[in-house]
């Protein structure tokens, strides 16, 4: 019998594939398993930043109103059995294995995150869960998971630059790719954005046969367990949710208490991490911090980032928080990443040669990590000593 081991050691041989935008692959594999994206009902998440927590938020208050929940996210920060859970906990070995080497078998060959989010697939589906709450890998239109038909409930966080070699330089382009998930008869909840970006999702939406409504912003602050004003947004989408697929207020209220989410502004003794990894997300972090009214002298950054990411503007945010900067190159990934001297002309500071080193020199008070999910989820796996799968940026 495989191994798990053996199963990830297949599946990361896909990497060279990538995330490819093309919906074909995964609807022949689709066939292949006898349509198991047609056996769970379910909520469906795109986004820039955002689209995590709020499914997070969604399926903690699915299972406090006793509902059996699967969760799919990407990418992990530890494990890879991170981006399958099934009432909040990831799959376990041998169930990961089984999904896994199913969903590696057939033709054409399914790429690292097609057969990812088909192991999802076959997990909820044996698992009968009762609902499957699916975030979107990258764009929307033609990501993987957008083989799914029309869920229960769907929603498009926020809308940042990201991803531009793939979906578009403009926000409007980003836009119309991330509003590809409606479908006929949807309602697709928007998060907070700006009035030309919603009109361009609200034509797409229309043109698929779908409509859209906008939260309200004004609307009540909720209690959340995470961390940051703009989990209030997350929190808003989150709920339109919740109520459309008729869980109860004393249920909303629990989950939202309950809710974690690593790696997302996760306080780890002195250290704060972070997975920013755009502007967006670096300017959300930025006013966190500033809320904590701690003087830069007593902050130390972390910062380390893939190459395709927009960086220099990530720095700008976040360099003036800390008096001293530590730069490392993230662990290996699929992707190139940025030089950490680069880093350092861009914006003074000191280069460790890698993660612990970086963490083990950071002067006393707060310590920021952040800037590449890669970095923070190695981060996390040493302070923590956690076991650590090879990371992976898709």
């Amino acid at each position: 019998m495989p191994s798990l081991a053996d199963a990830l050691r297949e599946l990361y041989a896909r990497i060279p594939l990538g995330m490819r935008l093309d919906l074909q692959p995964m609807q022949a594999g689709c066939a292949l398993h006898g349509h198991p994206e047609r056996d769970f009902a379910a909520v469906h998440v795109a986004g820039t930043n955002g689209k995590g927590s709020v499914c997070a938020m969604v399926e903690a208050m699915a299972r406090a109103d006793g509902m059996r929940t699967g969760l799919y996210t990407s990418p992990h920060l530890c494990r890879f059995a991170e981006r399958i859970r099934l009432d909040g906990e990831p799959l376990e070995d041998e169930a990961l294995t089984e999904v896994l080497l199913l969903a590696l078998g057939g033709s054409p060959p399914l790429s690292f995150f097609e057969a990812a989010t088909m192991a999802a697939f076959l997990a909820f589906r044996r698992a009968r869960v009762d609902v499957a709450i699916v975030e979107v890998g990258i764009g929307g239109r033609l990501d993987a998971t957008n083989v799914i038909p029309p869920p229960r409930a769907a929603a498009i966080t926020r809308i940042a630059l990201d991803h531009v070699d793939r979906l578009g330089g403009t926000l409007e382009a980003i836009a119309r790719e991330k509003a590809g998930i409606a479908k006929p008869g949807m309602d697709l909840v928007l998060g907070a954005m700006p009035p030309g970006i919603r009109a361009v999702i609200e034509r797409v939406a229309a043109e698929a046969g779908a409509t859209t409504t906008s939260i309200d912003p004004a609307s009540p602050r909720r209690a959340v367990a995470l961390a940051g004003d703009h989990q209030q947004g997350n929190a808003r989408v989150a709920v339109a949710l919740a109520e459309r697929l008729g869980i109860s207020p004393s249920a909303i209220a629990s989950g939202l208490a309950s809710v974690r989410w690593p790696g997302r502004l996760e306080r780890i003794g002195r250290f704060l991490l972070d997975a920013a990894h755009n502007p967006d997300g670096a300017a959300s972090l930025a006013r966190y911090v500033e809320s904590l009214g701690i003087s830069p002298d007593d902050v130390s950054l972390v910062f380390g980032t893939l190459a395709d990411k927009d960086w220099r503007p990530m720095l700008d945010l976040l360099a003036p928080l800390a008096r001293r900067r530590i730069y490392v190159a993230p662990p290996a990934s699929a992707r190139s990443m940025v030089d950490p001297l680069e880093l350092c002309r861009h914006r003074s500071g000191e280069v460790a040669e890698g993660v612990g080193e970086a963490l083990d020199s950071a002067s006393g008070g707060l310590v920021i990590v952040a800037g590449s999910i890669v970095l923070v989820g190695d981060a996390r796996a040493r302070l923590l000593s956690l076991p650590r799968d090879p990371p992976v940026a898709l």
